[in-house]
């Protein structure tokens, strides 16, 4: 269990835990009590929670993209592209911009005045639904960082496929059809997941506040807040003999 890839998936695993956390208690709560109340300080930390864990697991995946490329394109140089110590940093580096993100998005988004109302159109402190808050013309300097965000986001995204391009275009060259059908179910899975995420998110925060469809508005919020953390432990973990076999025992 102490293998990168072991290493990757305990960070992933915590992270999922932690986004599925962020959002769905407060939630879960408030339908159980019939109240869509939250607090000024609880919807800044469910923001700050929410970006930070959500960003760090994107860099993560980036780096488990990179981690699975030089194993199968590059397995001479495996030990010592991936040692211990450059796995830590490389997973340390997520975290830490994960955290700087959290930190510099949550503090510019609640530095805009509010004065068209407190009322969340959304089932969790959505940054979209906050900036519909914001007073006229005040909200730019946030627009233009989650521009600049995504700008990011697009290229660990496309470092992704490219890397997973490159795996299937190495193991389209193996002459085993099982060790091509592994990759496959692999690859497709993980960019699949990551792709509904880019694009949901993308969807929701860059497209013009004045558009609102509060139906279609709650649904892409489920697809990229909710699905993608619930789906990572069946695609990364779960499909894992090792892990199977270790979750069987125990059960059994």
């Amino acid at each position: 269990l102490h293998t990168p890839m072991y290493f990757f998936l305990l960070n992933l695993s915590l992270l999922d835990l932690g986004s599925i956390s962020t959002t769905l208690p407060k939630s879960m709560h408030n339908s159980l009590w019939d109240t869509r109340d939250i607090s000024y300080l609880e919807c800044a930390t469910q923001i700050f929670f929410f970006l930070f864990l959500f960003s760090t697991e994107f860099y993560l995946l980036t780096v488990m993209a990179y981690d699975r490329y030089v194993a199968i394109c590059r397995p001479l140089h495996y030990g010592t592209l991936l040692g211990s110590r450059a796995c830590v940093k490389m997973a340390a580096a997520a975290w830490a911009s994960g955290l700087l993100y959290g930190l510099l998005h949550t503090g510019n988004t609640f530095s805009i005045p509010l004065c068209q109302g407190n009322v969340v159109e959304q089932f969790f402190c959505e940054i979209p639904q906050i900036l519909k808050l914001s007073c006229s013309d005040s909200y730019v300097r946030e627009v233009g960082l989650l521009v600049v965000s995504f700008c990011l986001a697009l290229g660990c995204f496309i470092f992704i496929v490219v890397s997973y391009v490159q795996i299937l275009a190495a193991v389209l060259r193996i002459p085993s059809e099982q060790g091509q059908h592994k990759a496959f179910s692999m690859c497709l899975p993980h960019l699949a997941v990551v792709s509904l995420f880019v694009s949901t998110a993308m969807f929701a925060y860059l497209k013009p506040l004045s558009v609102s469809f509060p139906a279609l508005d709650l649904v892409v919020a489920i697809l990229y807040s909710v699905v993608p953390p619930a789906l990572n432990p069946l695609i990364y973990s779960m499909r894992n003999k090792e892990l199977k076999d270790a979750l069987r025992k125990l059960v059994t």
